[in-house]
């Protein structure tokens, strides 16, 4: 039985999986991101740990970032073919427990693809099931900004926040709620009108 939003993560986990099949060894290991200091190859580790790294996750006593970067160092030491080979089986036999997140996790699995196109000057047609769990990721990492803040997509997404009105697609915004950097050129950052006392 499929799971909601489960079909949309198979879906975006088998892109992922092209996208890096497709780079050569020097950028899969060496490329940039927009995720500081991973190169695609590590961003992919940290996609196949979700599913693997639970233990990991425990360990860390609620410290997400220190797991993350002990799954990745882990797998910095498996060859291409091995990397690959282990997100073959990520991408075609999701984790239980991911499958019943799958709604909430197609987020993340999304924002890292993007991640890795962005960071190689390369872009995509976006599911409209990535692209909307792209901006929910976004309301959830950026919660704090949406207090300052109303994020406005231009291309069907929708509205959320309060405050200063910032524009631009549904995907732009759910990353820069994410914390990524340099989309600011993309975005519309309506000043709000006068007061007059």
């Amino acid at each position: 039985m499929e799971l909601p939003g489960e079909g949309a993560l198979r879906q975006e986990r088998a892109e992922v999986l092209a996208t890096l099949r497709s780079l050569t060894h020097d950028e899969l290991r060496h490329g940039p991101t927009l995720c500081e200091g991973w190169s695609p190859a590590d961003v992919l580790a940290h996609l196949i740990g979700v599913d693997e790294g639970l233990p990991e996750y425990a360990r860390a006593y609620g410290r997400i970032s220190t797991a993350n970067q002990r799954i990745v160092a882990r797998m910095r030491d498996l060859d291409d073919e091995a990397l690959l080979a282990r997100a073959e089986a990520w991408a075609a036999q999701p984790a239980v427990t991911t499958r019943l997140g799958a709604w909430y996790l197609l987020g993340d699995v999304a924002v890292h693809h993007q991640d890795v196109l962005r960071g190689l000057g390369r872009s995509r047609a976006i599911p409209v099931a990535s692209r909307d769990a792209i901006l929910r990721e976004g309301m959830v990492l950026g919660a704090r900004r949406l207090l300052r803040y109303r994020v406005v997509p231009d291309d069907g997404g929708r509205a959320v926040g309060r405050g200063r009105v910032v524009r631009g697609s549904t995907e732009a915004l759910g990353l820069w709620l994410c914390g990524r950097r340099g989309l600011e050129g993309e975005l519309t950052f309506v000043e709000p009108p006068p007061t007059h006392v």
